[in-house]
């Protein structure tokens, strides 16, 4: 190890010494090193015998030696690595530390319940891993990424946050001691903008890569990028066993291990839901909540004690499907729901063993991405809500699809880890089969706006040299663009502009980044963060079917007459008081009163925080409050005075409305409204103005389930669109017409933003927007014809003249003497410039004629 005594022997010496630092460290000490400028051993022994004080010299050695130090502690860092023989990924443990070693890239394919996500960072571990630099990895969701380091930080023997760290949005819990760490995919990407070799880490593992989502997409291309300009860094690719061809190709060939999963077998049964009939012969018809509940009766005959983990489409579905099961009364069974908003408490049921029967309802968070301890038993309805972006439309649909194979095969590997097992899928084994095979990756599937301008801000070069694993249709790259540019964030080149780096910096999708712009433009920053950070976030309003009335009731207190955007304002005071005087316990109850989710409400609280630091590091002051008096507007009126008169109401809507314009609409008829891009769309029945119907209104949201509904909605002035949509709005132009009066010509103007009628036939001055037309206009009924009240000399005197000629020709019933009047045309055209089209300007061309 260097010390501040020790002299370099050589410049391989002083190189070697650095590789034996961080890999943090070692681009800035070889820097500082070339900054000494030595060019052979000769020179840097005699630099060393001078400058054995230098404080420069002295501070480069001290560098080494404090960064080779920190090496050593976190070589006796590494706690005892033990492993469970049992788990399949285990019993490769010898090849997979031979290939680590020998590979930059490994894929590992493991099957349901092989360990491979909990077992492979000690495995990388045990192969000297971690100790230049931090093992990363990432997983899907926030749920999981806790889940699994305190499940490796249990198995080292470690408290949460020591050997074993982990940091998700809002929540940071890694020591700088930390051998590991373990992150939603979102984190790394976010660190990749302020480090982009990534040199905290000497390996990256990018775990259930096969859920291809943007961030995975997105991490896998930056990484093949830097794998070769860091020769140091191992990454791991772990997945179910789907397509792992491709991420070997993609890797150069990277060598591939396959893991079994399931250690027993498990049996498939198809119970289509079908119409049945109960004792005294009535038919019904069976839905979800049903099937589930005769599955659970025919699996109890099996075995009524074994634990049941039950798929469900999303949180709504599980409270109702939880609802039913109460009602039939289980004998020590214990409901246990799993999603991604439950707090630390309720997870931890999930994860811990009973001694009744569990019956665990879960969204897919359980198909891949946690393991549930002691299922014996799967049912699986065969559906999820799939998130996919119309590039036509402009909407982000969020339809309930059937999964993929691939997908029902992970649900029915859940079970059989400890005994033989059963899965029922409410569906038939026909329908099974005609399904996709695997479920379309995201990129495919979103709008990629927010990745076009992050890779802009990153310098990535151009997207569509970008190596994504698989590149994405070049329709959505250019909605992608059309969307920033839209913004502004773009420039007609698709060079990043400042407002496009000003929206890069919030972690926002780029629409409500331009809200947040916009706020501040228009002073009312305070008022626009809080509610971006609203539409950034699940609705904190917590119901289901049973409990809706009441919720709405509870929830009216915060309703604003003619904006659900204000709704969260008056939400976000009321929450904001409580939160400062109440106890933790004491929020949660009052939450629960008010029909609020406490998780989500935190959530809020906690992004708004985030955004308000990285608002201040660059200076920006948020202000105060503006006074705002909640407006009794008559219910039954459309005049804007009695919507918005608020001028700081005006201004948040304003700022609202910078990032939404696609989201404007028109009313149609008594039901529906006129969307951009001639959609059809609905006012979402949670919203404050689904029975006021304004004229026109804004959308923070629309979303397709089985209509296109707008939810979180507000009047507004139609007049406000025209200012701010400059750049978007389509112009035309009807009946020129020579004005007299005015002395020029004049024309209709209408004006539409993605075909919606913003102006409709307007009066102009037609001469800027069409000069050569104009002038003809001009020449033919001003000068030619007369129809002008000019003090002009000639033009008067002309006048008369022709006046006289046409008397005399009356008198004589001569009709030849006045000249045609195509030849007085063609003279005025010939005589008078081109960029002369109106009345002023013809009278001032003549002064400075005349003048001259």
């Amino acid at each position: 190890m260097v010390t501040s005594l020790q002299h370099f022997k050589s410049i391989a010496n002083v190189q070697a010494q650095i590789a034996l630092c961080l890999i943090r460290d070692r681009h800035r000490l070889a820097q500082q090193f070339k900054r000494f400028k030595l060019k052979d051993n000769a020179q840097l022994l005699a630099f060393q015998k001078d400058n054995s004080e230098s404080k420069s010299w002295l501070n480069f050695v001290e560098k080494i030696a404090h960064s080779q130090q920190k090496v050593a502690t976190n070589k006796q860092n590494i706690p005892a690595i033990k492993y469970d023989d049992a788990l399949p990924v285990v019993k490769r443990r010898a090849e997979l530390l031979e290939l680590i070693k020998n590979n930059q890239v490994i894929i590992v394919a493991g099957e349901t319940g092989s360990g491979k996500t909990t077992q492979i960072p000690k495995i990388c571990l045990e192969a000297g891993q971690g100790v230049f630099g931090r093992i990363g990895c990432t997983q899907p969701r926030r749920l999981a990424a806790r889940s699994v380091a305190e499940r490796i930080a249990e198995e080292l023997g470690s408290s949460l946050g020591q050997v074993v760290g982990y940091q998700v949005r809002f929540h940071d819990q890694v020591h700088a001691s930390s051998l590991m760490k373990v992150m939603t995919d979102g984190i790394l990407l976010a660190e990749v903008q302020n480090d982009p070799f990534l040199s905290q880490y000497d390996t990256i593992i990018i775990d259930e890569a096969h859920e291809r989502s943007i961030n995975i997409d997105f991490l896998l291309g930056i990484l093949k990028k830097l794998l070769p300009r860091r020769p140091d860094l191992k990454l791991i690719i772990t997945s179910a066993t789907i397509d792992t061809e491709r991420f070997s190709n993609y890797f150069d060939q990277a060598p591939v291990v396959e893991v079994s999963g399931r250690t027993f077998p498990v049996e498939i049964r198809y119970r289509p839901l079908v119409a049945y009939s109960n004792d005294d012969g009535e038919e019904f018809e069976q839905d979800i909540p049903t099937g589930i509940v005769h599955a659970l009766a025919e699996l109890a005959e099996e075995d009524s004690f074994a634990d049941v983990l039950v798929f469900l489409v999303g949180e709504r579905d599980i409270k109702e499907v939880a609802e039913v099961l109460r009602k039939q009364s289980y004998k020590n069974t214990l409901i246990v729901p799993l999603y991604a908003r439950l707090s630390m408490a309720e997870q931890n049921k999930v994860f811990t063993t009973s001694q009744k029967r569990r019956i665990i309802l879960s969204t897919n968070v359980a198909e891949t991405s946690l393991t549930v301890p002691g299922i014996k038993f799967v049912i699986d309805p065969g559906l999820v809500r799939i998130s996919r972006y119309s590039v036509r439309s402009k909407v982000q649909r969020l339809p309930i699809e059937k999964i993929s194979q691939a997908s029902a095969n992970q649900r029915s590997g859940r079970c059989g880890r400890v005994s033989e097992g059963i899965c029922i899928r409410l569906y038939d084994e026909e329908d099974f089969n005609s399904r996709a095979e695997f479920t379309p990756p995201e990129i495919h599937r979103i709008s990629l706006a927010s990745v076009i301008l992050q890779m802009s801000v990153m310098k990535l070069g151009s997207v569509q040299n970008f190596p994504f694993i698989e590149p994405p249709e070049n329709k959505s790259l250019n909605d992608g663009f059309r969307q920033l540019q839209e913004l502004g964030a773009l420039d007609d080149n698709r060079r990043l502009t400042d407002s496009g780096r000003q929206l890069a910096r919030l972690p926002l999708e780029p629409r409500v980044s331009k809200m947040v712009v916009e706020g501040q433009n228009n002073g009312v920053l305070l008022e626009v963060l809080i509610i971006a950070s609203a539409l950034s976030i699940q609705d904190p309003r917590d119901m289901n079917e049973s409990t809706r009335q009441a919720a709405r009731q509870a929830h009216s207190q915060f309703e604003d007459g003619r904006s659900d955007f204000l709704f969260f304002l008056n939400l976000w005071r009321f929450y904001e008081d409580k939160r400062k005087h109440l106890t933790q316990n004491k929020l949660r109850k009052l939450c629960k009163t008010n029909f609020l989710s406490y998780l989500r409400m935190k959530e809020w609280h906690d992004l708004f925080v985030q955004l308000s630091q990285n608002l201040k590091k660059s200076g920006i002051k948020l202000g105060t409050f503006h006074p705002y008096e909640e407006q009794k507007l008559n219910p039954n009126s459309d005049k804007v005075t009695e919507r918005l008169a608020d001028i700081h109401s005006i201004a948040i809507h304003r700022s609202l409305m910078a990032g939404l314009l696609g989201n404007l609409a028109m009313r149609d008829d008594d039901k529906s409204y006129l969307g951009a891009r001639n959609t059809k769309l609905f006012i979402h029945p949670s919203s404050s103005l689904f029975k006021k119907k304004p004229k026109w209104m804004l959308s923070g949201e629309l979303v397709e389930t089985t209509k296109l509904y707008a939810r979180n909605n507000a009047a507004i002035d139609v007049r406000w669109i025209e200012s701010l949509a400059k750049h978007l709005l389509k112009h035309s132009y009807t009946d020129a017409h020579w004005q007299k009066k005015s002395g020029q010509v004049g024309a209709f103007e209408s004006i539409s933003l993605y075909g919606l009628p913003i102006v409709n036939k307007r009066r102009c001055n037609y001469g800027p927007i069409n000069p050569v037309e104009a002038r003809k206009l001009f020449l033919r009924h001003g000068l030619v014809e007369g129809e002008m009240n000019s003090r002009v000399a000639f033009f008067k005197h002309n006048q008369k003249l022709i006046a006289n000629i046409q008397h005399l020709e009356a008198k004589l019933r001569r009709p030849d003497f006045l000249i045609e009047d195509d030849v007085l045309y063609e003279f005025y055209a010939e005589k008078i410039p081109k960029e002369i089209y109106s009345q002023p300007a013809f009278e001032s061309w003549v002064a400075k004629t005349e003048k001259s």
